[in-house]
Parts: C-alpha cells; sequence; structure tokens
C-alpha cells in the first residue's frame, strides 16, 4: 500500500482497533498487520502523539511471559474523535470510489 495513504489511515484504524477492546503495543501492530504491512516505527510514535492529546489512556498490566505491558485504552474524547474521522473517511473513500467508477465508464 502507498505510505501516504497508509499513515492517512493508520490513526482510524488504531482507534477503530482500540475501540473494540484494550491492546498492549505489540498486540495493536500485530492485529493490523493482519490487514496491512505495518511497523513499530509507525505505530508506537502515533501512540504517543495520541495519548498526549487525550485519544488514549495508558495503564500497566502484570504478563506471565515478562515485565508488566502498557496497555492503551481509547478514551471519551478518542471515541469521539474515532467517529468524526470515520465518517471523514467514510465520505472521502465514497467519493474516490464514485470518481473511479465514473472514470471507468467514460474511459
Amino acid at each position: 500500500m502507498i505510505t501516504q495513504l497508509k499513515k492517512g489511515a493508520l490513526e482510524l484504524c488504531v482507534l477503530c482497533t482500540l475501540d473494540a477492546g484494550d491492546k498492549y503495543g505489540y498486540q495493536l501492530i500485530a492485529h493490523i498487520s493482519e490487514h496491512f504491512e505495518v511497523g513499530e516505527g509507525t505505530i508506537y510514535p502515533l501512540l504517543k502523539r495520541i495519548r498526549l492529546d487525550g485519544l488514549v489512556e495508558t495503564y500497566l498490566m502484570e504478563s506471565s511471559e515478562g515485565p508488566p505491558r502498557k496497555y492503551y485504552r481509547l478514551t471519551q474524547s478518542g471515541r469521539e474523535h474515532k467517529q468524526a474521522l470515520l465518517e471523514q473517511w467514510q465520505d472521502f473513500s465514497h467519493s474516490v470510489n464514485q470518481l473511479i467508477q465514473e472514470e471507468r465508464k467514460d474511459g
């Protein structure tokens, strides 16, 4: 997938994933990577930014497999922001798909 397209959609993907349930960083990366390739160097800076923006909060949970893990949880502000981004994404993707279909008919 083209990098700029992926970056534009990644925040929405992270927020939607966290809305379904709390996750620690690696879980988040693994889940999103099931759909498209994404790396730690992209996700962790995004998580830091959205935490500073108040869209997510963190907490530590003990792990049987090593040190405690930092989990990310969507805040109410994060849910509202996710909904706004989702509506924008749906409008945008609908417009792009409509344009593509028109060009296919004309081409």
